[in-house]
């Protein structure tokens, strides 16, 4: 009955006027995007952090949460028509989602692109909503020494699980983690790695961090690729399934759903790699398995549900310990902690209104998604047709005026500057930046908690091994790491990640 009360007050939270407005603002700019090749959500969060500054703590992670969950839905449209996902977790959907669309069968496909991520975004969103609480009080017996292996468990993680190297994922870790660090040590108020920058002796601002390396280097990686887009000009045909397409879809949607609502939940998963797991799943249990390769409907059901589900339990370990899963939960995290809000456990008693207004925006978020989608999908084609040479020059500005508004500091967009060139260096090395985002955003949590697991201690490092939560948390971190260091392990996650990608 706790549940039902709690939902209860979060739809009277998530049902205000200002907060309605604000979901429907994230779930059409997320769809936008997400129909966009080469924004994505984790550029477009980190352009309108700086918006959040000025708005309710609810009504700003109720409207970033609508981007991340709405890209989704909105990278399937142009997949599904176009052959081009406009969002990575799409790519698995032009498979069969574009065949289907050769075959005269493009609307059936949208339709059930847009099915399945309701129902797996609904059924994702109440498991939120049930094991957020019990999580919670999980979380509350936790010592300082469980923090921090739990920490340090999520990062290796999030390495192990990235693309690429793992020894070059954990060096963005590092670097990260290290980033963290610079600033005034609260402790003794000695500044650390400021190299007498007097700016700096706040620490490194994590927009400036977000907008350069997510938001400035995507804009110059786009601006060296060549443009290639072609309207489509066909019609999308009936949005109706046949009720053989219908029937052979619900068990995908299942199984879609049950992927993404435990992939979301990992460090390091989230929604593409629920989508690919997905979509391996379907050509080996699928009913309809002959027909993938030349348009089965499954190919498109199962992944979009996954996508979904991922992206909505992702908030699991956001809201009950305060650890982000990807880097769009990570770019979360930054603006809770711009609204002075610490993400925890203690979120629940202290932030009720944000916590069960959040869930239950979840639901009317995609229920909104549901409605928008489906009959605008000749807008979202339509938008293709903006070239990008004349988007990026308005992008570029809104960065820097957001940027500058912050803290009306020059020195803010010259750092974001520095980092967007980083970013763009990165790429072109190939280090993943989330890993080090997620770093940047655990390593002052996991300094305060390795501080308080020693002081407790009297020095003793030991403690980390004599709990039981935290020695079994840096047992698995370590099974983890050593095993991606395997050979045989690493060729399989990279081929397996190349086949996906």
């Amino acid at each position: 009955m706790d549940l039902i009360a709690n939902l209860g007050h979060g739809f009277g939270v998530a049902l205000t006027l200002n907060n309605l407005l604000f979901c429907l603002i994230g779930c059409i700019i997320g769809t936008a995007i997400g129909v966009l090749p080469g924004i994505g959500p984790v550029a477009t969060i980190s352009l309108l952090l700086p918006i959040t500054f000025g708005q309710p703590a609810t009504t700003a992670i109720i409207m970033l949460a609508g981007i991340y969950y709405g890209a989704q839905y909105g990278g399937s449209t142009t997949a599904i028509l176009l052959n081009l996902p406009g969002e990575v977790s799409s790519v698995v959907t032009t498979l069969e989602g574009y065949k289907m669309a050769r075959r005269g069968r493009a609307g059936a496909a949208l339709s059930i692109a847009a099915l399945g991520s309701f129902f797996a975004g609904s059924v994702a969103t109440i498991l939120v909503a049930a094991s957020g609480p019990l999580l919670t009080q999980v979380a509350l017996s936790f010592g300082p020494a469980d923090y921090f292996s739990l920490m340090f468990l999520g990062l290796i993680i999030s390495a192990v699980l990235a693309q690429g190297s793992v020894v070059k994922s954990i060096g963005m870790v590092v670097f990260g983690v290290s980033l963290g660090m610079v600033g005034t040590d609260v402790q003794t108020g000695q500044q650390r790695f400021t190299f007498g920058i007097p700016e700096l002796s706040d620490g490194v601002g994590f927009v400036s961090i977000a907008m350069g390396m997510f938001g400035i280097a995507e804009i110059i990686l786009n601006l060296e690729r060549p443009e290639a887009r072609s309207v489509m000009s066909g019609k999308v045909g009936s949005l109706m399934m046949t009720r053989e397409e219908f029937r052979r879809s619900i068990p995908a949607v299942l199984r879609g759903t049950t992927v993404g609502s435990l992939l979301g939940i990992l460090p390091g998963g989230g929604a593409a790699l629920a989508s690919f797991g997905s979509y391996m799943m379907e050509r080996k249990v699928s009913k309809g398995r002959h027909e993938f390769g030349t348009g089965a409907i499954e190919g498109v059901a199962g992944p979009e549900a996954a996508n979904n589900a991922a992206s909505q339990t992702s908030f699991i370990p956001l809201l009950t310990l305060g650890i982000p899963a990807n880097a769009v939960m990570a770019l979360m995290v930054g603006a809770l902690i711009i609204q002075g809000i610490q993400p925890g456990p203690r979120m629940v008693e202290a932030q009720p209104d944000l916590f069960w207004g959040l869930i239950a925006s979840m639901w009317v978020g995609n229920l909104m998604l549901l409605v928008i989608n489906l009959p605008m999908i000749g807008v979202w084609v339509k938008l293709l047709a903006v070239p990008y040479r004349h988007m990026y020059p308005s992008i570029m500005i809104f960065c820097a005026i957001g940027v500058y508004s912050l803290q009306n500091n020059v020195f803010d967009v010259y750092q974001t500057v520095v980092f967007g060139i980083f970013g763009y260096l990165c790429s072109k090395l190939r280090l993943e930046a989330a890993p080090m985002l997620i770093g940047f955003v655990l390593g002052p949590m996991m300094e305060e908690h390795l501080r308080r697991a020693m002081l407790l201690s009297r020095g003793d490092p030991m403690v980390f091994l004599e709990r039981p939560i935290s020695a079994t948390m840096l047992g698995i971190a370590a099974i983890a790491l050593i095993a991606m260091l395997l050979p045989n392990v690493r060729k399989g996650k990279d081929s397996a990640l190349a086949e996906g990608g």
